[in-house]
């Protein structure tokens, strides 16, 4: 059913008039139906011109610019039109070479530039199916985004005041909420088909974004008069190659006084030579995380690779060991890493591990089983026996807020073998096991005070318990508060951690091996092996 009616005629008559397409005459009429944009362009022009069709062949309507123009609806409907104008065979062209959308004996839209003629016919939307289809992401719904010119909401604008204008002579009113917006009329045609042609559902909140860009170099300088008369619109920002940004538009129109614009913009716009390009179709998959927890057996690995000035210290860390697999079994572009603390490069990690997070970014494989990710973590293990990892599993971002509110919060358990230059007999450390809850000053340790603010923090040493080994050495047991340096407690760091096991025992201490023994965070779940 033909969605216009004898009192949008006036409208119709004006924008069809000055090269305005069926589709965006139906916004500008204020059709908020889906079903009549679904139409393929030819039928909706047939349409259009039928509705629009006087009783004698030629129609004269009346336009501010020029004063009179004369459509000859007898040779549109013949397809016939002046080659002189726009009558040329466009081609637009992606940036592979391949042809995008064909307008053939199709004046181009003054307003949508071509968008709401070839863009959204079936021919356009298999191309970019087959893009997808090719570029080896799984998915099993997607989001569909396009990025349109800026120019167009210039263009939307000046037809706008002309079709106000008109109205406004016969004592009606349009605002600018009642057009339909071009992207709204877009997805209602697009959408449709892009599930089909792919055979997954249109979802909002899919990971799997398919986005497409679209630029109309020929009226690039539709926007620069906006620059001059509202230069406070347009700032420089980072990571933009222009300042006539969509927004930037949009607010500079907003702003603009009506009579400063008909005095720098033609109203109706002038129609374009050529339709629009599409400067690159883009697949993205937004990140997935895996959680697990890892055990670290080497006295002489770094958590995170140690670089140092541009020079590699030890050839491989406990995040690369990790994530390369995961990498290559995602097929992500690259990830990043995090844990619940971190230890040292000479402190094992042992007990049930220490709870890690990555995040894989822009992965084009997303879907395993458990038993698949079981596989993974076996494949992890048997590759170094530097590392173990255990509880490997898919969480979301919001469950990984777990794993940090622990780095803060909760306690941690260690085992520390100590030296003293004093001779020391059991009962010499014996008073260390009844103190309780004992609360220290800790200044940022000397050897990270390169890569963390100065500070003076309070933490909690829960208890200890200690194992006398001989004359000069003793293994100490600790429950601490998370955050604590346990090396600083030991040896004082020169009295910028007070007090310590030295103040505590009238000695010079100094610690020789530090393990973690459990980590107190309930994340992420435990995995039956």
């Amino acid at each position: 059913m033909f969605p216009l009616t004898e009192e949008n005629k006036h409208v119709a008559q004006l924008l069809f008039g000055t090269g305005t397409c069926p589709r965006c005459i139906f916004r500008f009429c204020g059709v908020d139906f889906h079903a009549p944009y679904k139409h393929s362009y030819e039928e909706l022009l047939n349409d259009i011109q039928k509705f629009l069709k006087a009783e004698k062949d030629e129609l004269i309507l009346e336009v501010p610019n020029p004063p009179l123009k004369k459509i000859r609806l007898q040779e549109l409907e013949d397809g016939i039109d002046n080659p002189s104008q726009n009558g040329e065979n466009k081609i637009s062209v992606i940036e592979d070479g391949s042809i995008a959308s064909k307008l053939l004996n199709v004046n181009v839209c003054n307003v949508c530039l071509g968008i709401l003629q070839e863009f959204c016919e079936k021919e356009f939307i298999k191309k970019v199916c087959q893009k997808v289809e090719a570029s080896g992401f799984e998915f099993t719904n997607l989001v569909f985004s396009v990025s349109f010119p800026p120019q167009l909401s210039v263009r939307e604008h000046a037809a706008w005041l002309l079709v106000k204008q008109e109205m406004g002579k016969q004592s009606l009113s349009l605002g600018r909420n009642d057009i339909v917006q071009l992207k709204e009329a877009y997805k209602w045609i697009t959408y449709p088909l892009f599930s089909e042609e792919l055979g997954v559902p249109i979802d909002g909140k899919s990971l799997f974004e398919v986005s497409v860009v679209f630029a109309h170099p020929e009226t690039v300088g539709d926007c620069h008069f906006l620059g001059k008369i509202l230069p406070d619109c347009f700032k420089p920002a980072k990571n933009k190659q222009s300042v006539f940004t969509r927004m930037a538009v949009m607010k500079a129109l907003n702003k603009i006084k009506e009579e400063d614009f008909r005095k720098q913009f033609p109203c109706p716009p002038n129609s374009p030579k050529a339709v629009c390009t599409v400067l690159e179709i883009e697949c993205a998959h937004g990140a997935v995380f895996v959680a697990g927890r890892y055990n670290k057996y080497s006295r002489n690995l770094p958590q995170t690779p140690w670089i140092i000035d541009g020079e590699r210290k030890l050839e491989s860390s406990v995040e690369e060991l990790i994530s390369d697999h995961l990498l290559t079994v995602f097929k992500a572009e690259s990830f990043n890493f995090s844990s619940s603390g971190r230890e040292d490069v000479d402190v094992r990690t042992l007990g049930n591990g220490r709870p890690f997070a990555i995040e894989l970014v822009n992965p084009h494989r997303v879907h395993f089983t458990s038993q698949e990710i079981k596989e993974l973590q076996q494949k992890i293990n048997k590759s170094s026996n530097k590392i173990q990892v255990r509880d490997l599993q898919l969480v979301s971002r919001e469950a990984i807020g777990h794993m940090k509110e622990g780095e803060e919060e909760k306690t941690k358990t260690y085992s520390a073998l100590i030296w003293t230059n004093k001779v020391i007999q059991k009962k010499d450390i014996e008073f260390l096991n009844d103190i309780k809850d004992l609360k220290i000053d800790q200044k940022t340790p000397l050897r990270v005070l390169h890569r963390r603010p100065l500070a003076l923090r309070t933490r909690v040493i829960h208890s200890m318990e200690t194992h006398y080994v001989d004359e000069h050495h003793f293994r100490l047991y600790l429950k601490t508060q998370a955050g604590t340096y346990i090396k600083e407690f030991v040896h004082g760091d020169f009295g910028r951690t007070r007090p310590n096991i030295g103040s505590l025992m009238n000695v010079t201490a100094d610690i020789l091996e530090l393990d973690v023994e459990s980590v107190d965070v309930d994340w992420p779940p435990a995995l039956d092996d």
